[in-house]
């Protein structure tokens, strides 16, 4: 199916609304009703067989009873109904179907095999359908004006294109955009999504000029790789946002790894999303928050934010809040406090917040925002006003959008602390700057602009192709089979894909295993092998610092101490002890149906307690490894803190591109860890000192 598959549904020629009523109390009236108040550009046909005429329209027993083509059927009959409301549908050649009849595939077993067999007769027919259990779609276009939906609210034109997976919330956004002047392209209920998905209408949605931003409401992703692959691609042209309900640990997914109890379902989600660009937001408010700085503003060329304010209680709260979602606060040239001096009062603060105290007019508005603006140092700016006595407002708003027209590429966004008629006078006026009521929601709604920009403005890099021996890692891996593989696999693995790792030697006895020690020779540690044993500092299994004619015994020791805890010793792992660096982890976590998520951050045996770990998703590519490495809260300990000499970064990012090219090249592993693995200012010794690796069949 391609995007124009859609066009039956968003730009129908003549509806046939199956299930009309003349209850006013109903769906079935209340979708024709908003098809007339629309004014759709079309035929609409009621088709009802109890009625000969539905509100003032001639009815139909049928739709193949309509003397015309119909494009779209909107089926609002009950469920036991909607079977043969379909077949007449498609008999009659009609090519999108909206169903807003529920009971069907939330409902259990029953309603999922009538919703299967339904959606099997449209497939078969070349047709599209919405829902079922859905609210209906809308598109405002001068040469649709499509309304079939009963939602009681009307959408206003704009050039935010919405989705919603939930009817009952789809009637509330529809209020909501309504109450903020917000405008929309389209509008669809998704409902079950048996048919027609996020996926569809971010492909028709793509090439849409008067779509500017992509705005979604989704419980689940029906394809997820498929949604990741496609919003980056969309993505590159015009923000999405989405509200992805189901952040609770509860639906995490339980693991035993290190990478696997930290990468948890919701954070699985979010990282894809990072990686594609798509902006995740908490809430519906928020949400639109943010679609509304998206549809208006021009995209920042960094993240340095000024603020200007009458107030110094607000001008506080906005820095707070920019400096908590991780944008800087601009630094002034000195020819701009200059110029701000000249046109500001003594009283005033002409440092970044810009504080214009209570007398502020417009005139010194336009002029103190187009003065910051201007400022080579300023990429955005939020401005502030409380009124006070003999101040207008509206005045205020219209000053500051003149001075911002002249930096037309920097965004502005305002916070006007008014009273409610203001709010209503400026509502849907689009040669005014986008209002918010307090400094946070403008504060996030920038940060959000930034973060897509930085997204948009990254430069597109191919994941690198290292030259190894995936042949014999294959075979290592089909050996195993399924579960953990054993420590000398777990190595060789990571050998094979030239990553570094301590000296080594496996061997079943402590006999052996002193043997090995003075093969090795240096300092060393000592490690159990025994089934089952994951953490194996937890039960005595890790002895560090010995000297090789020590090993024998502390190998008989542990033997002992295992025993004792349950564990029976299968043999021993004698390792180089290297030191000099700092401790960090890598991880591997396949979700089956996102794909391989990679880990990073500080490692050690708190890993799961400090959690100072980065996600990253594949392919990576250069700068996303660096970026991983760089957003841990604990960088600077590898960067070189009080005399100590940095960490060879350079190392950990190669170790981090390797991974990926693992993770995608085996799908078979399932859980990886490298923990800990020593980063350290030398690359001879920066080594791999502990590794888990877990498979699952294919």
């Amino acid at each position: 199916m391609t995007a124009h598959s859609l066009d039956a549904i968003f730009s129908p020629r003549a509806v046939a609304v199956i299930g009309a009523s003349r209850r006013q109390d109903s769906i079935g009236f209340s979708v024709l009703h908003n098809l007339v108040r629309g004014y759709f550009n079309g035929a609409v046909y009621p088709v009802n067989p109890k009625a000969d005429v539905v509100h003032s329209f001639r009815c139909y027993p049928t739709v193949q009873a309509i003397p015309d083509q119909v494009d779209l059927a909107v089926v609002v009959v009950p469920r036991d109904y909607v079977a043969a409301a379909v077949d007449d549908s498609l008999a009659a050649g009609v090519h999108g179907l909206v169903i807003i009849t529920a009971g069907f595939g939330e409902t259990g077993e029953e309603g999922a095999r009538l919703e299967e067999e339904i959606c099997q007769k449209i497939r078969d027919a070349g047709a599209r359908m919405v829902g079922p259990n859905c609210m209906g779609v809308i598109n405002t276009d001068v040469g649709v004006c499509l309304d079939a939906t009963f939602a009681p609210t009307p959408a206003r034109r704009g050039g935010i294109g919405f989705v919603s997976q939930s009817g009952a919330l789809g009637v509330a956004i529809l209020n909501v955009a309504a109450s903020l002047g917000l405008g929309l392209t389209q509008f669809i209920s998704m409902g079950n999504k048996a048919d027609v998905s996020g996926n569809d209408l971010l492909e028709y949605w793509e090439n849409d000029d008067a779509t500017r931003v992509i705005a979604m409401y989704l419980e689940s992703f029906g394809n997820p790789r498929h949604f990741t692959e496609m919003a980056k691609r969309v993505g590159a042209k015009k923000p999405i946002l989405i509200v992805k309900s189901g952040r609770t640990a509860e639906g995490a997914r339980a693991a035993s790894s290190h990478t696997g109890a930290l990468a948890g379902t919701d954070l699985t989600v979010s990282t894809f999303l990072d990686h594609c660009g798509v902006l995740r937001v908490d809430t519906i408010a928020e949400l639109f928050d943010t679609a509304r700085a998206l549809e208006t503003c021009p995209l920042p060329a960094g993240d340095r934010v000024a603020i200007v304010t009458n107030a110094g209680g607000p001008g506080i709260m906005a820095t707070d809040a920019c400096v908590n979602f991780g944008l800087r606060m601009a630094e002034f040239e000195d020819a701009t406090l200059e110029r701000l001096q000249e046109v500001l009062p003594p009283e005033a603060s002409l440092l970044n917040p810009v504080d214009m105290i209570a007398s502020a007019f417009e005139e010194q508005y336009g002029k103190v925002v187009d003065i910051v603006l201007a400022d080579p140092g300023v990429d955005m700016a939020v401005v502030i006003h409380v009124t006070p006595l003999l101040s207008n407002p509206i005045e205020i708003l219209e000053a500051t959008a003149e001075a911002s027209r002249r930096h037309a590429e920097k965004p502005l966004v305002t916070v006007m602390m008014a009273k409610e008629g203001f709010y209503e006078d400026v509502r849907g006026r689009e040669d005014l700057p986008v209002v918010y009521r307090f400094p946070e929601a403008a504060a996030r709604s920038l940060y959000h602009l930034s973060r897509y920009a930085t997204w948009r403005h990254r430069p597109q890099q191919a994941p690198p192709e290292f030259e190894v021996n995936d042949d014999a890692v294959a075979k290592i891996l089909e050996r195993a089979g399924e579960g953990y593989l054993e420590p000398e696999d777990a190595f060789g693995v990571l050998e094979l894909y030239g990553i570094p790792v301590a000296g080594w030697r496996v061997v079943d006895n402590a006999a052996k295993a002193g043997q090995a020690a003075a093969e090795i020779g240096g300092r060393l540690v000592l490690k159990a092998v025994a089934p089952d044993l994951i953490h194996k500092s937890d039960v005595g299994g890790v002895v560090v610092d010995l000297a090789p004619d020590a090993v024998e015994e502390a190998a008989n020791a542990m033997s002992e101490r295992l025993a004792d805890a349950g564990y029976a010793t299968k043999g021993f792992f004698v390792q180089e002890m290297l030191s000099g660096g700092h401790e960090v982890v890598f991880g591997i976590s396949t979700d089956p149906r996102f794909g391989p998520l990679l880990m990073f951050g500080l490692g050690g045996k708190y890993v799961e307690v400090m959690k100072d770990v980065r996600f990253g998703v594949t392919p990576l590519s250069p700068a996303d490894a660096d970026d991983m490495i760089r957003n841990i809260r604990g960088f600077a300990l590898l960067e070189g803190t009080r005399g100590e000499e940095a960490a060879d970064l350079d190392v950990l990012r190669d170790v981090l591109l390797r991974l990926a090219q693992l993770a995608r090249r085996h799908p078979t592993i399932q859980e990886l860890d490298i923990n800990p693995f020593l980063a350290s200012p030398d690359r001879a010794t920066a080594r791999a000192l502990d590794a888990r690796i877990r498979i699952v069949s294919p």
